[in-house]
């Protein structure tokens, strides 16, 4: 029983309630059902994804797992959006913080909410096939997408760098395409209200153009089927997330930075 569980009991019987208390610990019994199922069912889909990643749903034998190089397309995506994800939630968790808005900071919300989940399904692909979390050979960031002039990718936020992902910085901070700069993050910091819900959305615009131009090479280029539907997965929401900050930005009287 949790320390709010006893609290609630003890008002209860200090009310004289035996209804209250009963209908409480029901709510309580019916709140954990709730949990274990949602518990199984993610443990069911983990080890689900985990097959596939692995190849042992498309054909391979128990033995054939296939497992991408390091410098792959799957694990260089893996490594990139790791990166790239873990900014979109910083900016989402900035903005939470400015504004009162509701609609904001539901956004905000998702964004952080699903960009974590992704993360921690590429990084956890990356220990599963054992390889490293930084590029190997000093390898540029979105140096995987060559073969698609992504990482050659225009607009704020894609200036190039020399080190690898996640072990250095480009100009002020900006990593891969889309990536806001150390000065624009300490200035959403600075913002209040519609001043920081406009320039967040303008950022996160830029972030979600950068995002899905990786996960659409991403379903050209990268072998593992469940990273593939992943890339394409990210697509969808990503460019509807853009439509609804379009919107969002037009009704604050603002547009996307050119």
């Amino acid at each position: 029983m949790t320390a709010g569980d006893a609290t609630d009991e003890q008002s209860a019987a200090e009310g004289h309630d035996p209804h209250a208390l009963e209908e409480r610990r029901k709510t309580r019994r019916v709140r954990r059902a709730a949990g274990g199922a949602v518990a199984l069912a993610l443990l069911f889909a983990g080890a689900a994804t985990v097959a596939s990643a692995r190849g042992d749903g498309d054909g391979a034998g128990a033995g054939d797992a296939r497992v991408p190089g390091a410098s792959s397309a799957d694990a260089g995506f893996a490594r990139d959006m790791a990166v790239h994800h873990q900014q979109a939630v910083e900016m989402s968790f900035i903005v939470r913080d400015r504004t009162d808005d509701e609609d904001v900071r539901r956004l905000a919300y998702d964004i952080a909410n699903t960009q974590a989940n992704q993360r921690g399904m590429l990084l956890g692909w990356l220990d599963l096939w054992e390889l490293p979390k930084v590029a190997p050979g000093g390898e540029q960031p979105m140096a995987w997408m060559a073969d698609t002039g992504g990482h050659e990718h225009g607009g704020h936020g894609s200036g190039g760098s020399e080190a690898g992902s996640g072990a250095g910085s480009g100009a002020d901070g900006v990593l891969m395409a889309g990536m806001a700069s150390r000065s624009e993050l300490a200035r959403l910091d600075r913002l209040d209200g519609e001043r920081a819900e406009v320039f967040f959305l303008q950022l996160m615009t830029d972030h979600h153009k950068g995002g899905v131009a990786m996960a659409e090479a991403c379903a050209s280029l990268c072998s593992v089927p469940a990273e593939r539907r992943l890339a394409r997965g990210m697509v969808e929401g990503q460019q509807s997330e853009l439509g609804l900050m379009r919107d969002m930005l037009a009704e604050r009287e603002a547009e996307p930075r050119p």
